[in-house]
């Protein structure tokens, strides 16, 4: 909806990684070097970890969006709680191999069976693994057994393992040694500084076409930056709320004031509602239970169960149904709207 309001071409906070909106921060910068550094090498493993929604995957995509589709062939898996065979499935399946009711000593013989015609080709094979920190140790292995594959001293398959901060601890177990050796490139990505977040805010919304409505004043920024670490998918999450919040308000303008109210809102969502306290289930349960006729309850234990919290907490609720009224009333008229003018 805000998308059209503020007449972008997109939406430019979606959650979802999209290399188009790739920004060379800093920090995103040197894990492109080092996955580039990894790529000239042909060989080994290249690690990058950072925070939930830092942009490893994005880096990942965006790296991929400048490889010769003619020289490379490559397959991505997203992990959960899998086992060594398991994964070795989902290996074959992202390269489109065949693996439903194969046994291990297949799957093995079609991957490098598979490895090899892609290195006669003269292409190579890459693999990501996105969420890496889920993999057991058993799966780790497996996947450094993987790199074995060889024609002569060319090695058939090339891995980027990406993780959270904890996958870097996995790697350091003392069952893993073999596989540190095999890491050719390492790097932790970070959060964004202050200027580079709104840097990045800014180029997201060029993207899509914006021409500086709504404006974002510097407190503005500097709230943002604060509110979201510098993470790029909480800043995502927040300017997406933002340009929602202004464009039901009709506002063409995020200042510092509207930041906080919208921060605010997602932080009182997210909380998790507390459990009553002994004495107000008791009072709860007081105001409620079935009384006799003759002795209807007292007015006091209404006014005692409605405390200050529980009014405010009111008052937010009906805040918000007024708000999501205002959403449903403006989508009717955009939809009366539209439809008014593909009659024309």
């Amino acid at each position: 909806m805000y998308a059209d309001y503020y007449k972008f071409s997109g939406l430019p906070f979606q959650l979802t990684a999209d290399p188009r909106f790739f920004f060379g921060s800093s920090g995103h910068q040197k894990a492109m070097a080092y996955l580039t550094f990894g790529l000239e090498q042909r060989e080994g493993f290249i690690v990058i970890t950072g925070e939930i929604g830092a942009g490893k995957t994005t880096i990942v995509g965006h790296l991929f969006d400048t490889l010769d589709s003619n020289k490379y062939v490559a397959a991505r898996v997203v992990t959960t709680q899998l086992g060594a065979d398991d994964l070795l499935r989902l290996v074959a399946a992202a390269f489109g191999l065949k693996q439903e009711q194969a046994d291990k000593a297949t799957l093995l013989q079609r991957l490098e069976h598979f490895l090899i015609d892609v290195h006669r080709s003269g292409r190579r094979a890459l693999l990501v693994i996105d969420e890496a920190q889920n993999l057991s140790v058993a799966a780790l292995e497996e996947l450094r057994m993987l790199s074995n594959f060889q024609v002569r001293q060319d090695t058939l398959l090339q891995s980027f393992l990406l993780g959270q901060p904890n996958f870097r601890d996995t790697l350091a177990q003392p069952e893993l040694e073999q596989l540190r050796q095999r890491v050719i490139a390492s790097y932790h990505l970070g959060p964004m500084t202050q200027a580079e977040t709104v840097e990045y805010i800014e180029h997201r919304l060029r993207t899509v076409g914006w021409q500086g409505n709504p404006r974002f004043t510097p407190d503005a920024y500097g709230l943002i930056h604060r509110e979201t670490g510098g993470v790029p998918r909480r800043i995502n999450g927040l300017c997406s709320r933002l340009l929602l919040y202004c464009f039901l308000e009709g506002l063409n303008e995020i200042d510092g004031n509207v930041v906080t109210q919208v921060a605010q809102e997602l932080a009182s969502e997210m909380r998790a509602q507390p459990a009553p306290r002994p004495a107000q289930t008791a009072l709860a349960q007081a105001a409620v239970a079935p009384q006799a006729p003759a002795h209807p309850p007292a007015p006091v234990l209404v006014q005692a169960a409605m405390s200050p919290e529980a009014e405010r907490r009111l008052e937010e609720l009906e805040e918000k149904v007024a708000r999501h009224d205002r959403v449903i009333r403006q989508t009717f008229a955009i939809a009366a709207d539209y439809l008014d003018r593909s009659r024309e």
